[in-house]
């Protein structure tokens, strides 16, 4: 029970940012905004908590990067959504901060995936076991992200990516550290459980407001189930930007 409880805290920590998060699009409406639109007062808060994770040294200057490129890859991927042609979703409210219609705190959503896997890989001492060669993770992450614009004007390869998940990493398991006993999972597992509470995630961010799906313009829907394998394969690339920082640059530098 005791290292239940000690899990559940050191989660809450790691997830520090996308908490943080979470609470600014809770209070942005009942609190003043001291004049700003929603959109930027969301986009200016998230920055200062980067920074102040950052300058108290909670993120290290390499974690920031990885952040930082995957809130440009969130944001790219917005902008292409929410384009006419497409209409996956939209921010119908109005703000100075943004790229066409797409503001720019947006990126920052897909930046706490990145925030949470960087503080879970260093509070609970994660250890990959029997990961393959980086260079096949880089192409399936390149995939992935490719299909994420395809799949609108061409066969949607997603279930193959899927099944390519599983397979590339079948044998690999993700050691951890609770308390003081050492121990493990597949990786595939974690992957699984992580896009599941982002889908949570999601339907929280939809109902405050954060974006909205074409079906909840008039009024607030459950996101579909389908969306968890979106955001499995978001997972992914997520955790092999940040496995390169963690895993694989540590093993160039003890080799050096």
């Amino acid at each position: 029970m005791k290292e239940f409880l000690v899990f559940g805290v050191k989660q809450a920590r790691a997830a520090i940012f996308a908490g943080s998060f979470f609470l600014l699009l809770f209070l942005s409406n009942h609190i003043p905004l001291f004049g700003l639109a929603r959109y930027d007062f969301l986009f200016i808060t998230a920055v200062l908590i980067q920074a102040i994770l950052y300058f108290t040294k909670l993120e290290t200057k390499d974690e920031v990067k990885v952040i930082f490129l995957f809130h440009i890859i969130g944001l790219v991927l917005e902008l292409y959504k929410t384009s006419p042609g497409v209409g996956s979703w939209s921010y119908p409210e109005a703000g100075f901060l943004k790229i066409a219609t797409v503001p720019l705190y947006s990126g920052f959503m897909y930046a706490a995936i990145g925030s949470y896997l960087s503080q879970a890989w260093k509070i609970f001492k994660l250890e990959l076991v029997h990961y393959g060669r980086y260079i096949w993770s880089v192409l399936l992450c390149f995939l992935i992200y490719l299909n994420f614009f395809t799949n609108h004007f061409m066969y949607d390869f997603r279930i193959f990516l899927i099944a390519a998940v599983f397979i590339l990493f079948f044998k690999v398991k993700v050691y951890f550290t609770v308390t003081t006993v050492r121990r493990s999972m597949p990786l595939n597992i974690a992957f699984l459980l992580i896009a599941f509470f982002i889908w949570i995630a999601e339907n929280i961010s939809t109902y405050l407001g954060a974006w909205k799906y074409p079906d909840q313009i008039h009024a607030w829907n459950i996101v579909s189930t389908n969306k968890i394998t979106s955001w499995f394969l978001m997972v992914i690339i997520s955790f092999i930007l940040v496995a390169y920082l963690k895993h694989f640059k540590k093993d160039i530098l003890k080799k050096q």
